[in-house]
């Protein structure tokens, strides 16, 4: 399956980059006409950095991809390079969840989805980094999509979020909102204290390979079901 995204040209990205651009300079303006109009400015110090939050994705992640500073491992499921023996890993952005779920499937469906990302890029990531890495390796990533009980069948572990992290989630929090109600296929409200934090060693995560394996193969029979019974 293609990313729906990185399949177009450079020029179809580039004239979806100036759409999105305008378009976040167009919600500004009005704000601020509205901000003047009303005299209540404090309107626009507010919407200025929640709409850069919002459009960043589509901007910041093709220039690192681009760059090698992001890996895709599937079409959700996206890793940093390696720094001070942390690996950071991310369940995809708004930019992937816009280009890449079905807005045809269901909660469930895109739920099943998702989940299966997470596990085919965690495998791949695996795969990558099992034979042609000497570092010792910590993986950490932040879901409001995997629970602990799964986490802990793939070989992570709850640990408790940093507070940079927690901010960085409260600034992003409309981001976050649009993600989760295209998760969810409607409009919802994620709560912050659902989001948990995991982490294992790379070692860890390569001793879990064969389960790992096991639930990607489950996930993706499911999902081939659902097609054929379409």
């Amino acid at each position: 399956m293609q990313h729906n995204y990185y399949a177009k040209t450079q020029k179809q990205q580039q004239q979806i980059q100036i759409f999105i651009g305008a378009a976040a300079f167009l919600v500004v303006l009005i704000f601020s006409l509205i901000a003047w109009a009303t005299k209540f400015y404090l309107l626009v110090i507010v919407v200025i950095p929640i709409v850069l939050s919002i459009i960043a994705p589509f901007f910041d992640v093709p220039a690192l991809k681009k760059s090698g500073k992001l890996k895709y491992h599937s079409l959700l499921f996206i890793s940093e390079a390696p720094r001070n023996g942390l690996l950071k890993v991310h369940g995809g952005t708004l930019l992937d969840y816009v280009f890449v779920i079905d807005g045809q499937k269901n909660n469930k469906q895109r739920t099943r989805f998702i989940l299966r990302q997470y596990v085919q890029g965690l495998l791949d990531l695996i795969i990558s980094y099992e034979t042609n890495n000497t570092e010792p390796l910590v993986v950490r990533g932040t879901s409001y999509i995997i629970n602990e009980r799964t986490a802990k069948r793939i070989g992570f572990r709850k640990v408790k979020g940093d507070g940079i992290q927690r901010l960085i989630l409260i600034l992003n929090y409309f981001n976050v909102m649009i993600q989760y109600s295209i998760a969810k296929g409607k409009l919802s409200f994620p709560r912050l204290t659902d989001t948990n934090t995991f982490e294992a060693t790379l070692n860890e995560l390569i001793a879990k390979k064969g389960e790992i394996e096991r639930l990607n193969g489950m996930l993706k029979k499911s999902i081939t079901s659902e097609k054929n019974t379409i």
